[in-house]
C-alpha cells in the first residue's frame, strides 16, 4: 500500500519545470534508475522501439542549447508560435480557473503587462519584436538548456514507428508511457523535467539536434527532454507561465456512452 501511495503522490506532484535546475550533477544511480524504469514501459508485441541518448557533457549541452535558443527566437520573431498556440493562452487567474486548461502567463516584466493581450496575437508580433521579447525568450531558453545537468533524447525505430499505420499509433502510445514513467520516476527522486520542444517546430533546427546526438538513419528522433534536481527558490524565467489547473472528471469522462454523466 505504501508503494501505491508513493506513486499516487508522484502523479499529483508531477509538473513541468520552466525554470533552472539546481547546479548539481545527476547521481549516476538516479540516471540508471530513470532509464531502467523507462525500459519497463509497455510496447506492442514487446517491440521496445525506443532508444535513449543521455547528454551530460557541457560542450554538447551548450551546442544543443544554442539550437534551442535560436529556435525559440526565430519562432517568436515570425509570430508562428503565437498563431498556432494562442488558443491555449490565459492572461488572468480568473480566466485560467474558468477554462481549467491552457497556460496562465503570470510572470513577465511590468512594462509588458499593459500590452499582454495584444502581444500574443498575430498582429502583435511586431510589437513583441520592438519590446525584444523574442531575444529575451531565446536567451532564457539557451540558458535553461545549457544549465540542465542532463538532456535526454528519445528516438523510435523507423521500421516499427510508421506514421499512418497502426504500428505507428502503438509506438506513440508506448512513447507516452515511457515519458510518463521517466517523469514520475524523476518526480519521486526530487527531479524536474521539461520538453525542449521549440527546435521541433523548425525541421532544419530539429535536424541539427539529431546530428548533434548522432541519431542513425534507421531511427527517428522524437523528443528532447531536460532534467535536473528541483531548486526550491529558483529564479523564474523573465516571461513565465503556470498550468496547475485541470478540468473535473465530470467534464472529461462519461458513463457507458458519450454524454451520459459518470456514475458516482
Amino acid at each position: 500500500m505504501g508503494r501505491s501511495m508513493d506513486l499516487l503522490d508522484a502523479i499529483q506532484r508531477r509538473h513541468t519545470t520552466n525554470g533552472p535546475f539546481a547546479d548539481q550533477p545527476i547521481d549516476p544511480a538516479h540516471k540508471h534508475l530513470l532509464l531502467a524504469m523507462a525500459a519497463r514501459a509497455p510496447s506492442h508485441f514487446n517491440s521496445q522501439p525506443w532508444r535513449f541518448i543521455v547528454v551530460e557533457e557541457p560542450e554538447r549541452r551548450r551546442a544543443l542549447a544554442e539550437v534551442a535558443g535560436a529556435s525559440m527566437r526565430q519562432l517568436m520573431e515570425d509570430g508562428r508560435f503565437w498563431q498556432q498556440y494562442r488558443h491555449y493562452f490565459r492572461f488572468s487567474e480568473a480566466e485560467a480557473e474558468a477554462t481549467r486548461d491552457g497556460i496562465h502567463f503570470d510572470n513577465m516584466p511590468a512594462v509588458l503587462k499593459p500590452f499582454v493581450r495584444y502581444l500574443f496575437t498575430e498582429r502583435g508580433a511586431s510589437m513583441m519584436n520592438s519590446f525584444q521579447v523574442p531575444r529575451v525568450l531565446g536567451n532564457d531558453a539557451r540558458r535553461l538548456v545549457a544549465g540542465s545537468p542532463m538532456l535526454l533524447g528519445i528516438a523510435l525505430a523507423r521500421d516499427i514507428y510508421q506514421p499512418g499505420e497502426l504500428t505507428g499509433l502503438y509506438s506513440l502510445i508506448s512513447l507516452g508511457a515511457v515519458v510518463q514513467t521517466i517523469w514520475l520516476t524523476a518526480t519521486s527522486l526530487g527531479m524536474g523535467m521539461q520538453f525542449v520542444s521549440t527546435p521541433q517546430e523548425l525541421p532544419p533546427q530539429w535536424a541539427l539536434v539529431g546530428a548533434l546526438l548522432g541519431v542513425p538513419p534507421e531511427f527517428e528522433l522524437l523528443l528532447l527532454l531536460r532534467l535536473g534536481y528541483e531548486e526550491t527558490n529558483a529564479r523564474r524565467p523573465t516571461i513565465d507561465w503556470t498550468s496547475p489547473q485541470r478540468k473535473g472528471i465530470e467534464e472529461l469522462a462519461f458513463q457507458e456512452e458519450w454524454g451520459r454523466p459518470l456514475a458516482r
